[in-house]
């Protein structure tokens, strides 16, 4: 079962304060977040045993731990997967499932994935590299290298989109947010087309498994990559959403938030349309701004000439 709604949301109790005075306590929903350990193998391992770390053996592999809200968990293995350059085609995979271990208290949070090849890829792409801080340059450099090797060609053609389109999004992504409307504490990524509807769109308490999520999806779905479509989002552009936008295959990337600066060097560097500020009418156009269609000036007639970059606000 790759569905655990059951357990995306918990209940505590809160007590509510309002002009200075305590009401009684009461139950309140909260977003669940637990961890959910993603264990590979191939041929004839048997990640069932494995131990957490990133040791291969006949037990197979742990390849990562992250905090997630249950939900989608098959995609969000998928997608993490496929982001990190593990697996490139969903022919890659053979299954996912829960851990069947008895001896394992928490196997709802493991995710076993076995690969339809004899061996685990080379110990290169089983490694995850992290920069020390955000602002690190030299690390920002090696991560934009590492993302053309996956990547060699900026992203080319894609939709046009206009800014009523744009304006559009982050109200229909939310109106989506099943899980935020009930806890108020969920980021959602969501893929749209160049019309402005909506295909699919996953929550979650961290905006990077959000958006696994929904690549996981359209991988094991057969709908990479996304070369036609734009990627908005609740919070923030950041680099690993960039990052994950590229190998996507998404043109266009729209945040109702600011940017990093290494988001916007992705941006660039990949051919991306990125959007900032998404928010009522105006929005920044950092990157990409030939998809982003203007308005005729007003008392002047369109003059049929390709599409324009919106001003950014």
């Amino acid at each position: 079962m790759n569905a655990s709604g059951a357990r995306a949301v918990g209940k505590v109790a809160v007590t509510r304060v309002e002009d200075g005075r305590r009401r009684p306590a009461e139950r309140d929903l909260v977003a669940a977040e637990e961890p959910m350990e993603i264990r590979l193998a191939a041929g004839s391992q048997s990640p069932e045993a494995s131990a957490t770390g990133s040791t291969a053996g006949a037990a197979g592999t742990s390849v990562a731990v992250t905090m997630r809200t249950p939900g989608n968990d098959f995609e969000l293995a998928a997608g993490f997967l496929y982001g990190e350059g593990i697996v490139r085609e969903r022919d890659e995979i053979l299954s996912l499932r829960y851990c069947i271990d008895e001896s394992e208290p928490e196997r709802h949070n493991i995710v076993n994935v076995r690969l339809r090849s004899e061996a685990l890829p080379p110990a290169e792409r089983l490694e995850r590299h992290f920069a020390v801080t955000s602002a690190c340059g030299v690390c920002g450099k090696a991560h934009l290298d590492a993302l053309e090797v996956r990547c060699p060609v900026p992203l080319s053609g894609g939709p046009t989109v206009s800014p009523d389109t744009l304006a559009s999004l982050p109200g229909k992504l939310r109106a989506a947010q099943t899980l935020f409307g009930r806890t108020g504490g969920l980021h959602a990524a969501g893929l749209f087309d160049a019309r402005g509807e909506l295909l699919a769109v996953r929550e979650d308490v961290g905006r990077h498994n959000a958006l696994d999520k929904l690549v996981g999806w359209a991988l094991l779905e057969g709908r990479l990559p996304f070369d036609e479509g734009v990627v908005c989002v609740s919070g923030r552009a950041s680099f690993e959403l960039l990052q994950k936008t590229v190998t996507a295959g998404a043109p266009v990337f729209a945040a109702v938030s600011a940017p990093s600066s290494l988001a916007v060097a992705v941006a660039e560097r990949f051919g991306v349309t990125l959007i900032g500020f998404l928010r009522g009418e105006r929005f920044n156009v950092y990157s990409g701004g030939e998809r982003v269609l203007a308005r005729p000036r007003a008392g002047r007639a369109a003059t049929g000439e390709g599409p324009r970059a919106a001003e950014g606000g």
